[in-house]
């Protein structure tokens, strides 16, 4: 039996549980997400194993994992168009897999930054193909809710990944930590093949033609709705990535010397996040998407203000509760835009749900890890730089969001009457 033979057999499958479809699309979110920065704590110990002569090193793993990550996007979504999801995404696993043992069994630091590249190529498929089955079985606010829980997922797990990463150090070398890269593959892969049915509706599935997929592409940029939602989600997702960038300068060292419990902080605030994505889940059905998401990025800017205001008054190092409560704020109110701006974004384009997804998560990848990397190289020993950063993405999201709804904020918009749901 053929690949797309058994993708056509499977889509007949008994479909999961709702709680179960979510928690396959949260694994496949959370695969992607821990491997980004498990391997932070890893960095003296892989500097010390290839000798390398600096630490600073060591990042270009992180670097090369998310040039892959954010390139191979804008490929899995229209192949996952021509030949369905389950084998599109099994594709992304095997290519996670071969990059992972290549990382275990890596003889120089050379061999260990292609295999991470590798890796981030594989993973690249559960980003992409995560919201390609959320869409193809959802829309409109259904589609909200379910996208916060998963979306919960991708912001909290890199934030707590390293500290999974350490658990691992305690009991091997930082090779342990790609062994259990390899595990939750396995785990995926046999979970959602087993378990998840193709959803790419057969009236969607075209064969392959490089004019059909550069006019998909072209539909994503041109549609005001998805270019404009798209651009906020990259900003905001800048915001987080200038979080991760600075935090550790910002709270273990430099500003406020927490040392060892810094976890605990960024805890903390990676646990108000997923609240607001929780809340999120609870209020889109009753009060829509675009009231909670404009509500979430106009409120971003009253505590990035606020938060500019703190660090000035008191010299860009303010008393660490003011600090952390403006920048919880932020993070919250984030939380309620993020998953409503994707699912916005991905609204129009169900049809062509696979490349869309490709093109908004490639576009928003590249833009949020470079207005990151503007906000924590603007480090200057005080909090002040990320404040300003904040306070320009926060009037950026406001002035793209009215601009995407030609300057009415807070209306509910009834949902796309898409054939096929």
């Amino acid at each position: 039996m053929s690949i797309l033979t058994a993708a056509r057999t499977a889509r007949a499958a008994p479909s999961p549980t709702f709680l179960e479809f979510v928690g396959i699309i949260a694994f496949m979110m959370a695969l992607g997400s821990m491997s980004i920065d498990n391997l932070l704590p890893a960095f003296g110990p892989i500097a010390v194993d290839y000798a390398l002569p600096s630490v600073n090193e060591a990042q270009l793993i992180l670097t090369v994992y998310m040039i892959g990550f954010a390139t191979m996007q804008l490929f899995y979504g229209p192949i996952s168009d021509v030949i369905g999801r389950r084998p599109t995404l099994m594709i992304g696993l095997v290519v996670f897999a071969v990059g992972t043992v290549v990382a275990i069994f890596a003889p120089s630091f050379t061999i260990l930054l292609i295999a991470r590249a590798v890796q981030g190529m594989g993973a690249a498929a559960t980003r992409i193909l995560s919201v390609a089955i959320v869409r193809d079985r959802f829309h409109g606010r259904e589609m909200a809710r379910v996208m916060s829980i998963t979306m919960m997922i991708f912001i909290v797990v890199p934030v707590i990944a390293p500290s999974v990463g350490g658990f691992f150090l305690l009991f091997g070398t930082w090779h342990l930590i790609f062994v259990s890269m390899l595990v939750l593959v396995a785990m995926l892969a046999i979970w959602f093949w087993r378990r998840m049915p193709e959803t790419l509706h057969p009236e969607y599935r075209k064969p392959f033609s490089f004019a059909r997929v550069g006019a998909g592409m072209k539909r994503c940029v041109s549609e005001r709705v998805t270019l404009g939602y798209a651009t906020g989600m990259a900003l905001m997702y800048g915001s987080l990535m200038g979080y991760l960038g600075s935090a550790p300068q910002i709270f273990e060292t430099e500003v406020y010397g927490l040392g060892s419990l810094f976890p605990l902080v960024f805890g903390v605030i990676a646990a108000l996040m997923g609240v607001a994505s929780f809340v999120n889940s609870k209020l889109v059905r009753r009060l829509g998407m675009r009231r909670l998401s404009h509500v979430g990025v106009c409120g971003f800017i009253v505590f990035a203000a606020a938060m500019v205001v703190v660090a000035l008054v008191f010299h860009g190092k303010p008393p660490l509760l003011l600090f952390a409560l403006t920048l919880a704020g932020c993070q919250f109110l984030f939380s309620l835009t993020m998953p409503n701006f994707n699912t916005m974004a991905m609204e129009p384009l169900g049809d062509i749900a696979g490349t869309a997804s490709s093109v908004i998560g490639a576009y928003t990848t590249l833009v949020g890890a470079l207005i990151g990397m503007l906000i924590s190289q603007s480090f200057n020993g005080t909090v002040l730089p990320m404040a300003i950063g904040y306070l320009a993405i926060g009037i950026g999201g406001v002035a793209v969001t009215l601009w995407t709804e030609k300057g009415r904020l807070f209306r509910p918009h009834n949902p796309d009457p898409l054939p096929g749901r």
